[in-house]
């Protein structure tokens, strides 16, 4: 007899109409669901005596804007939430996914360890957390004049030195790749080089 995770038993008794995809992938469970939805299930997975979601792992972000193949969830960016249950051992991820534009309510009244992952997604992505905005012009990792967000797919890859060991400059990005207009490090930006060498 085969015996029913606790945490899949609460989603489908509470939750049956709200899971948009449930699937397995190498040994992971995943679950996706709507952004408005996400609080809601979060906070039950957390607070039921017989899952007690109390460990929040992280969350990461993704561009799908390139992806040319399959897709769990429509939208160009998705946000993969790692929660881990200390009580019945287990890891779920909860997936959702907007467009550019739209917002994920904020996780960080349930797990204050959401707040610095969520905001890093915001100034890397773009994507923005209701409840954990950034104040207009504040940026969270980057440089407050940084213009846009690099870890989206339209983004070159940039062009700044490398410092070795020896305190030597080893090979940069840009002796392969051209830099693009939207780099805040210091030197020249566009088709010019960046180091000056």
């Amino acid at each position: 007899m085969t015996t029913v995770r606790a945490d899949l038993a609460l989603l489908d008794k509470k939750f049956s109409k709200k899971i948009i995809k449930q699937f397995e992938n190498r040994g992971d469970t995943y679950v996706c669901v709507a952004p408005s939805d996400l609080p809601a299930i979060v906070e039950a997975l957390k607070s039921d005596p017989n899952t007690k979601y109390d460990y929040f792992v992280e969350c990461v972000g993704v561009d799908y804007s390139t992806w040319q193949h399959a897709r769990d969830l429509e939208g160009r960016f998705e946000v993969v939430y790692n929660l881990f249950s200390t009580h019945i051992n287990e890891r779920l991820f909860v997936k959702v996914a907007v467009n550019d534009g739209e917002s994920i309510p904020t996780l960080k009244d349930i797990f204050l360890g959401a707040e610095y992952p969520e905001r890093e997604i915001q100034d890397l992505y773009g994507v923005v957390f209701e409840g954990n905005e950034a104040e207009p012009g504040e940026r969270f990792l980057l440089p407050d004049d940084w213009i846009g967000f690099p870890l989206r797919k339209e983004v070159p890859l940039g062009g700044e030195d490398v410092v070795f060991h020896a305190g030597t400059e080893g090979p940069a990005v840009e002796d392969i790749q051209m830099p693009h207009a939207g780099e805040s490090f210091e030197g020249v930006t566009g088709s010019e080089e960046i180091s000056g060498r």
